[in-house]
């Protein structure tokens, strides 16, 4: 307890209770007239609410794709699992075309329409299937579930947020744009070294974004809450525990920091949170005939490697764990199949990253791969080596900074509140293999590098073994919803844009997100600007506060690491003070806008603009863009 309160943000606490009660006397309003659980009414008011700030036309796309999803999915397995099977199926066809000028709004549209009213029985049965399952598990714990519900909401509302976050801008955003202005993604690695990294995520937020006609981050990201919940309950209720003890699990998920960092961003962790936990819960459910079960599980570990290869590696404990626990279900040649669906589930980007650079993985690994796009050299952030050992758990929980761009609690409080349960896990028959699944793979993610955030998923998978492996009686429930409230209390730790009143300014304008693109990234004002200038030459982005603007499709350029050749350039010409090596450069390159803020704009820069006749022709904040005439010499 020693000093740990000194890293609250208290606004932020009293901004989230606020919510809270906001949400609860909303609830209670809504429960006169309808006689549901209280957790049923808070859900309705919480989704009304994001129907307001995450708008309803991305939540109707989300929906639409949801519902094509669970059409393909629901071939391999029936019922609620079907999502995320079919989230995943979705991402590996579409990742195997986006070669190809494929995805357009109405294309998109019928081929969701289609496949939903083809299997719009299976659709149906799944969406009511998990209504009862919801309604039947809220009325017998109505006080444990209206408070998971809250919790929820509560960590939703980071999906109301505009996309801010420094990886977000600076590549994730590239291929949703790209999709929405072509049709295809150009893969150009020469100008951005992660344009071929796993891009699972990233298409279904582009399908999503085609679909409603503007980014709709938020609506994607808030189903996958709802599949990461739906996964935990389940595979709560797999290990035999009561309905009060499944609730536990979705609180403890719901109130874990990093989770309201993931849902303000694009970063693959939310994801494979939900897709984690759904596979955990295939290997339990022995009521699948083996043959589907099997095809699911495959599926899904392909998916987490086109999410990103550490998540693999994190399924691996699963997969060993399914090869044991049905291992006289399957002969030697199913194994060799299901193998081949892993690969072609996977593979797209893996495929074409080694077609187009030599290097499956770039820009990892590039000094064994020795791609030319980028130095021979293994990409490594020396950040995030703080070393592995026992206190391990006890360092992410209070010296957080050293394993997040984030603040102390930032991790959130579990494994050391929960280090006990954790130990009785391990112990009790009923919950050894996932504990022991679950904390290989934490293992397998903290070994190569030390970063909070890559741990997130492996830690959900642990929730539910911790919970029902907690010794019974009322000391439990107090631990439990005392830690829930610990950890809310430090909510905003994981995210310094939601520890600075992010959302508080988001919902001053729930209409409009300038005012916080202005405050926090204004570039993004200034690539809305360039998007509708009608000039099709290259934007330069003078790497600074956002390392690149990829948003701007096949014309973003950038000085920043992100292209080697581009920042070694920008670095000789930085070493000329009369400015002319700048306009050579832009000249070479064909740069129309340059992109700049104030605390880089070098003399050197801004004498080559001025030799190269640039004008400035938008601003936003401390950030400026500079337009080249045609033909332009330095």
């Amino acid at each position: 307890m020693h000093r740990t309160w000194t890293a609250i943000a208290f606004p932020r606490v009293f901004e989230h209770l606020a919510l809270a009660l906001l949400a609860l006397g909303a609830a209670r309003l809504l429960q006169r007239g309808l006689r549901w659980p209280l957790a049923t009414v808070l859900a309705v008011a919480w989704l009304a609410a994001s129907l307001v700030y995450a708008e309803p036309l991305p939540l109707a796309a989300a929906c639409l794709l949801a519902g094509a999803a669970i059409a393909l999915g629901s071939l391999v397995v029936p019922g609620p699992a079907s999502l995320p099977l079919g989230l995943v199926l979705v991402a590996a066809t579409s990742g195997w075309g986006l070669a190809f000028p494929l995805h357009h709004r109405a294309t998109d549209a019928i081929a969701c329409l289609a496949l939903v009213a083809w299997r719009h029985d299976a659709v149906a049965d799944a969406l009511r299937h998990a209504w009862r399952s919801f309604d039947a598990s809220a009325r017998a714990a109505p006080r444990s579930a209206a408070a998971a519900v809250l919790l929820l909401g509560l960590a939703a509302t980071s999906a109301w947020l505009p996309t801010m976050q420094a990886d977000d801008v600076g590549y994730h955003l590239g291929l949703p744009w790209e999709l929405q202005a072509t049709g295809r993604y150009a893969m150009a690695a020469s100008h951005h070294a992660w344009a071929l990294a796993p891009w699972a995520g990233d298409v279904l937020h582009g399908i999503v974004q085609v679909l409603a006609a503007r980014e709709s981050r938020g609506a994607l990201n808030l189903a996958w809450l709802a599949i990461a919940a739906g996964a935990v309950h389940a595979l709560a209720g797999a290990l035999g525990t009561n309905e009060e003890r499944r609730w536990w699990a979705v609180a403890l998920m719901a109130s874990l920091p990093l989770g309201l960092h993931l849902l303000a961003g694009m970063q693959t962790e939310l994801p494979a949170t939900a897709l984690l936990a759904a596979m955990a819960w295939l290997v339990l459910h022995d009521a699948l005939p083996p043959a589907r079960r099997g095809l699911a599980i495959a599926i899904l570990f392909g998916g987490l490697w086109a999410f990103k290869p550490l998540h693999g590696l994190a399924a691996l404990p699963i997969v060993a764990w399914a090869a044991w626990r049905h291992r006289r279900a399957a002969a030697p040649r199913d194994w060799i199949v299901l193998g081949l669906v892993v690969v072609a589930i996977g593979g797209a980007s893996y495929a074409y990253a080694w077609m187009r650079s030599g290097n499956p993985v770039l820009p990892l690994l590039n000094g064994w791969f020795r791609s030319p796009l980028f130095p021979a050299i293994d990409f490594n952030d020396p950040r995030w080596h703080a070393g592995v050992g026992p206190s391990l758990p006890w360092r992410l929980t209070f010296e957080t900074p050293r394993y997040l761009e984030g603040f102390a609690g930032g991790a959130g409080f579990v494994m050391v509140a929960l280090a006990g349960p954790w130990m009785f896990a391990l112990r009790d028959a009923r919950t050894r293999a996932l504990a022991l699944v679950a904390s290989l793979a934490l293992l397998a993610t903290v070994l190569p590098m030390q970063y909070a955030r890559y741990l997130h998923p492996s830690l959900v998978l642990l929730l539910p073994a911790m919970v029902a492996a907690y010794p019974p009686g009322g000391a439990a429930r107090n631990a439990i919803w005392a830690l829930c409230a610990l950890q809310f209390a430090f909510a905003t730790n994981a995210d310094w844009m939601l520890r600075t009143g992010a959302l508080k300014r988001g919902l001053a304008h729930p209409f409009d997100d300038a005012p916080l693109l202005e405050r926090y990234v204004p570039e993004r004002l200034l690539a809305r600007f360039l998007r509708g200038s009608g000039d099709a030459r290259p934007v330069l982005v003078v790497a600074g506060r956002v390392g690149a603007l990829p948003e701007l499709g096949q014309r973003a350029r950038t000085t920043s690491w992100y292209a080697p050749a581009l920042e070694q350039a920008a670095r000789e010409a930085s070493t000329d003070p009369s400015g002319r090596s700048w306009g050579r450069l832009l000249e070479l390159h064909g740069i129309g806008h340059v992109v700049v803020d104030d605390a880089h704009a070098t003399p050197a820069l801004r004498n080559g603009l001025r030799r190269a006749g640039a004008r400035e022709v938008a601003r936003a904040a401390d950030a400026s863009a500079w337009r080249l005439p045609e033909n332009a010499r330095p």
